[in-house]
């Protein structure tokens, strides 16, 4: 009996034994664990309007992009630039696209610009990628998809910061091959790493293999504890709007009924949101200009082949968006099944708002447009409108439904309204952010930058970097403020952006701006953009001296940034044309 008892007493020791180990065991791990720097996770959209995402209102169906709004944090009023490479010099940056190289894209770049300091046309010198700060503070870094910031062997993706890379050069491609959809360019070049490499022939399409390469650069160093920084950069939802035929029929009769309602709905559903005020209305008038040549028009006026048309184009849009959805879901997924979803922080946003520009009605690039699609204009698809948003078809979607893309806000990509600056940005990390957070305070692309390096624990070097002379990072760390109840820029900070042309001043609840005449009024504007995001009621007599005070900030940020203004008979598309005649292309 006596030895019973000493077993017993043995075996009971060694299993308190065993489960203090245990519980000292899931401590440490437990305490590793929250030591460890979160992985980081950029996805942009491309040309992505404001209204295009369930969570800001749309009918599009975008489950996993709202689900991380849901548990994380959204910003109502959130801006980047008026076009994709500066918005993304500022992001990879976080300085002024002036300074970084992209003082204009490269494709419309003014004649008084080529060859000018900040006007490179790629990333120069002169700043340090978020990759490469990364990469140096002790993160693996990984890129898929579009780049637009050089495509030299020393402005690719590998030379600024991307341990691993698959990148498109340019402004952007067709999705189902390799070809360029702009007459600007011959062809399209592809990286990988530091190898120029082809897109493979069979079971391509562009969405699914930049996720399937990310994925695989995640897993290929997944073993070694050390943190990742991956930029996914679909070429979604930037022209030609293309998708796989069961993400469009799965929009079958949703825009049946035409622009103007789907409008009237993605408002009432934002005001029920609570994303925009009661008081908001749909600005009809200032969504397109007659001097840009964009009319808006009355979806009753159309035929009714003309509406089967457009319908299914806005359709083809829709399964693009979804598609890029569909990705995210398998890429977050693909983070569950490896055990680092919960330490990673994910942010969505889009380049830029939606883009109504309808390329192959250009005379110049007619006939490009024809060579290069099967199916190009209405005649082509008027034997199958099933073949919109296919393989050998180039299908955009035109001014009627890029507004309604970028409800409520007014105009387009490449103005400086906000239509063009106001996008989605989204937030999600469990550990440190609260969930279903929505907040309308003013952010800028700039700020993407500093955020990233305070979450790393990676000092901002100031205007040097290991030894080298740069231009400090000029944005703001909205760390503070996705955690807390606190504002990234102070009511009295002045922020500039500028791009061919189009100007804006923010201050507070409000923006001055301004765009030429061959888009606007060429007069300066003044808009409460938290109570008026369409800009319907123009401030400029009520407030004089606001306007002032920001006109002439303008001017400092103009000089300050080594901003060159485009001459007065500067005319976007004109000038696209005669650079895709003189190849200044680089």
């Amino acid at each position: 009996m006596r030895i019973f008892k000493i077993t017993i007493f043995l075996l009971a020791s060694f299993l308190v034994g065993c489960q203090s180990s245990i519980k000292k065991a899931e401590k440490e791990s437990s305490q590793q664990n929250e030591s460890k720097r979160p992985n980081i996770l950029i996805i942009l959209a491309d040309d992505m309007g404001y209204g295009d995402i369930g969570v800001y209102g749309s009918e599009i169906s975008t489950p996993n992009i709202d689900q991380l709004a849901n548990e994380g944090i959204q910003f109502t009023n959130f801006h980047v630039g008026a076009a994709c490479s500066p918005t993304r010099t500022m992001l990879m940056t976080g300085v002024d696209n002036h300074r970084a190289g992209i003082g204009n894209l490269v494709e419309i770049q003014a004649d008084n610009q080529f060859g000018k300091p900040g006007y490179e046309g790629y990333l120069n010198n002169d700043v340090v990628s978020i990759a490469t700060r990364l990469k140096d503070g002790g993160y693996h870094t990984y890129m898929t998809g579009k780049w637009h910031l050089g495509k030299s062997k020393t402005t690719i993706p590998y030379a600024r910061g991307f341990e691993r890379s698959f990148a498109l050069m340019e402004s952007g491609a067709d999705n189902w091959v390799e070809q360029p959809y702009l007459p600007l360019n011959d062809k399209v070049h592809y990286f990988e790493d530091n190898k120029q490499v082809s897109l493979p022939t069979e079971n391509y399409f562009s969405s699914d293999y930049y996720t399937d390469k990310i994925m695989s650069y995640i897993d290929s160093n997944k073993g070694d504890e050390k943190p990742f920084f991956a930029y996914v950069s679909y070429q979604a939802v930037h022209y030609p709007h293309q998708a796989p035929k069961s993400f469009i029929d799965k929009y079958n009769g949703v825009y049946d009924n035409g622009w103007e309602e789907i409008r009237t709905r993605r408002l009432k559903k934002q005001k029920e949101l609570g994303i925009v005020s009661q008081s908001v209305e749909l600005n009809f008038e200032n969504s397109a200009t007659s001097v840009s040549g964009w009319k808006l028009s009355d979806w009753e006026s159309l035929s009714e082949e003309e509406k089967l048309f457009n319908a299914r184009r806005m359709q083809a849009y829709a399964g693009m968006a979804d598609n890029m959805d569909y990705n995210i879901g398998r890429l977050l997924q693909h983070l569950q099944d490896i055990g680092e979803y919960n330490n990673t922080l994910i942010i969505f946003l889009s380049d830029n708002g939606a883009d109504p520009n309808q390329l192959p009605l250009n005379p110049a690039f007619k006939s490009w447009y024809k060579e290069k699609y099967q199916y190009s204009s209405f005649e082509d698809y008027k034997e199958d409108y099933n073949a919109v948003g296919q393989k050998g078809s180039y299908s955009d979607y035109g001014p009627n439904w890029a507004a309604a893309s970028n409800t409520p806000n007014s105009y387009y990509k490449m103005f400086s309204t906000e239509g063009g600056l106001r996008v989605p940005f989204i937030a999600w990390y469990p550990k440190l952010l609260k969930a279903g957070k929505v907040t309308n305070q003013f952010a800028f692309v700039k700020d993407i930058a500093p955020t990233l390096l305070e979450i790393a624990g990676i000092e901002n070097s100031g205007s040097t970097y290991k030894g080298k002379k740069i231009f400090p990072i000029t944005g703001t760390s909205m760390w503070s403020a996705m955690k807390e109840e606190v504002t990234v820029h102070a009511d009295e900070e002045i922020i500039g952006f500028e791009l061919a042309g189009s100007r804006a001043v923010f201050k507070g609840d409000y923006k001055l701006v301004f765009n030429p005449r061959t888009k606007g009024t060429g007069q300066w504007e003044l808009y409460n953009i938290v109570k008026d995001p369409s800009e319907m009621n123009n401030l400029v007599a009520d407030f004089p001296e606001l306007v002032d005070e920001l006109s002439k900030a303008y001017h400092i940020y103009q000089k300050e940034n080594g901003v060159i203004p485009v001459p007065d008979d500067y005319d976007v598309l004109k000038q696209l044309v005669k650079n895709s005649k003189r190849g200044k292309s680089h």
